[in-house]
Order: C-alpha cells, then sequence, then structure tokens
C-alpha cells in the first residue's frame, strides 16, 4: 500500500444529532483514530502528518451499516476508532456514533469507504 494517507469519520445520520454533536464526535473519533495510528504505524502517521492531515466526513444511515464497515476496516488490517456518546447531552449513554478508518493509505481507505456520500 502506497500514496497519500488519509483519514475518514463516517458518522451515523439517523440520530438526528445536532451539528455541533456531530462535529464533536468527528472530533473524537479523528484524534482516536490519529492516536491509535500513530502508536501502531507510525510511517503512515508521519506521512499523514507532513502530507496536511486529509480528512473528510462521510455518512452512514445507521448502526448496522457503520458496524459493517467497521468489520470491513478489520478485514482490510485497516485502524479504526468507534465512538461511543458520553451521555452527557443528546444521546443515551454507550450510544455508538461514528467511525474511524485510517489514517492509512488512499487506496486502501477507499475501497472501504468510497461508495459513501459526504455528510
Amino acid at each position: 500500500m502506497g500514496g497519500e494517507i488519509k483519514q475518514v469519520v463516517v458518522m451515523r445520520t439517523d440520530l438526528k444529532m445536532g451539528r455541533g454533536k456531530m462535529a464533536a464526535q468527528a472530533g473524537h473519533a479523528f484524534v482516536m483514530g490519529a492516536e491509535r495510528v500513530r502508536l501502531t504505524h507510525p510511517g503512515w502517521y508521519a506521512d499523514w502528518w507532513d502530507g496536511g492531515q486529509k480528512k473528510i466526513v462521510l455518512k452512514a444511515s445507521g448502526l448496522e451499516s457503520l458496524r459493517g464497515l467497521k468489520m470491513d476496516a478489520i478485514r482490510a488490517g485497516l485502524p479504526y476508532a468507534e465512538v461511543s456518546d458520553a451521555g452527557h447531552t443528546q444521546l443515551d449513554p454507550g450510544t455508538v456514533t461514528c467511525v474511524s478508518v485510517g489514517p492509512a493509505p488512499e487506496s486502501a481507505v477507499d475501497r472501504i469507504t468510497g461508495d459513501l456520500k459526504l455528510l
């Protein structure tokens, strides 16, 4: 796997979160995913960091779709991070809101997320 490195967050749209809530959840996913990659794939992390930290947010219709995406990432050997809400504001504690894939080679990430639409 080579080429550019990017990170994708896939957000559930069925939860009807406010924009600020979605932004916060995406922030959690980007940080958790990046930290995992920094520790497990330092070369990918360095290339991603030096290349401007390419990020994108896509949407999933619900939990089943999100879990399927996570399983696809696991099968492909790609790093991921799943975000569960703490339940302090709009959602019940433990509600899974989004999943991060990468930072990882763009071609590999696109094989998992390439059919999803922008949030």
